[in-house]
């Protein structure tokens, strides 16, 4: 069985995961997955992440966050999907609660948060929203 998007898969393990209080979830790694999860540890959402490689196949195991005993993300929202992406410009960049939150943002530059696309003066795809 194939999949058609695996962000989309990965942050629905993250949004589990935390529903259940696991202490750790893990996925197949790639190289947008593990950007994502730099960005959602450099910003204190997810706790540290490891890459484990076995018979060919690499593996992507995250730790979760809780604050007394709720987790710490609230909203995890997929935006561009393959069926209908989604790009836009460094002045139309989403701000999330009002910057409280961060938007997920795959530029030229690389993948990184809303605010320092717009520090760059870059756009791009829009990947998801994290509050």
């Amino acid at each position: 069985m194939s999949m058609t998007d695996p962000i989309a898969d990965f942050l629905t393990r993250i949004r589990n995961g935390q529903a259940a209080h696991k202490p750790e979830i893990s996925c197949m790694s790639s190289q947008l997955k593990i950007a994502i999860a730099t960005v959602l540890r450099d910003e204190g959402y997810i706790g540290n992440f490891t890459t484990t490689s076995e018979g060919g196949k690499t593996t992507l195991t995250v730790q979760l966050k809780y604050h007394q005993g709720r987790p710490v993300i609230d909203r995890l929202e997929r935006v561009s999907r393959p069926g209908l992406r989604s790009y836009r410009g460094k002045n139309a960049l989403p701000k999330v609660l009002g910057g409280l939150g961060i938007a997920i943002v795959s530029t030229s530059q690389g993948v990184m948060t809303d605010r320092q696309a717009r520090a760059t003066g870059q756009g791009g795809e829009v990947l998801c929203v994290v509050s």
